[in-house]
């Protein structure tokens, strides 16, 4: 049995994974860290993480940035596995980051989703054989008009596997409307739309002279995520301190 917490455990996601932690024999959630604290959860609730002394195998967390310090903290001191969600992160928290890993396991993905963790090795591939053929690379991700970051996490993991199979070697624009001139070469293109209830849905193309090759991938509900984030979980107990991600989890099944 994995014991959890969930950090931003009545939010969204948090409310997803108190749910499937009631389904799943091989999970608990024993604690959860919110500001509100106003619904009724099966496991005490904490408005601050640091006033938690509960003990769990790992922490999850669906949170926001202005919350990543304090968890980081929290889960070093502790020496706590960490499945970390949050995305739009500072340059400083990335930083501290790498700190927290050095202390204990932390699992951090921009998307939780087997089949995004599974595309990103497939964009790898194709990135290394079109691109060094003449293809250009644009990315366009698609998000509801509540979230705060863009491009998305998942966005920028995509533009990174991709690059990172071409050496780094291409620059990311991000918007093309405050310059008159064509598209460089040696670059991939992000946009971000954002609008009603669209969960998430990404769309990478690559465009060639007479052809075209798109990948894509929709997620239909934030369970998806929810179900990725407790087999990272069930993954990082007792693993030794250091960075993993979810290549790591789909490796070991």
């Amino acid at each position: 049995m994995t014991r959890v917490i969930i950090h931003g455990c009545n939010g969204r996601m948090g409310r997803y994974i108190t749910d499937l932690c009631g389904e799943d024999d091989g999970i608990e959630a024993v604690a959860g860290i919110d500001a509100h604290r106003e619904t009724k959860n099966s496991y005490p609730v904490f408005e601050r993480i640091e006033d938690c002394d509960v003990e769990a195998d790992v922490v999850i967390d669906f949170s926001t940035a202005n919350a990543v310090d304090g968890l980081l903290d929290y889960c070093a001191e502790r020496q706590l596995p960490v499945v970390l969600c949050t995305t739009g992160m500072s340059e400083a928290q990335l930083e501290k980051l790498d700190w927290t890993c050095s202390r204990t396991a932390v699992l951090k993905s921009a998307n939780m989703s087997l089949g995004i963790n599974t595309l990103l090795e497939l964009l790898r591939k194709a990135a290394a054989v079109f691109a060094p053929a003449g293809f250009d690379m644009e990315i366009v991700e698609k998000h509801h008009n509540q979230k705060l970051d863009a491009p998305s996490g998942t966005a920028l993991a995509m533009a990174d596997a991709m690059n990172g199979a071409l050496d780094n070697a291409y620059a990311y624009r991000y918007d093309r409307s405050g310059e008159r001139k064509k598209r460089e070469t040696y670059e991939i293109g992000i946009s971000a739309v954002r609008g009603g209830s669209i969960v998430g849905e990404h769309e990478v193309i690559f465009a060639g002279q007479d052809e075209v090759i798109t990948f894509s991938h929709a997620s239909y509900s934030r369970a998806v995520f929810a179900r990725g984030a407790l087999e990272a979980a069930k993954f990082l107990k007792g693993k030794a301190p250091g960075r993993y991600d979810m290549a790591d989890v789909i490796a070991a099944k």
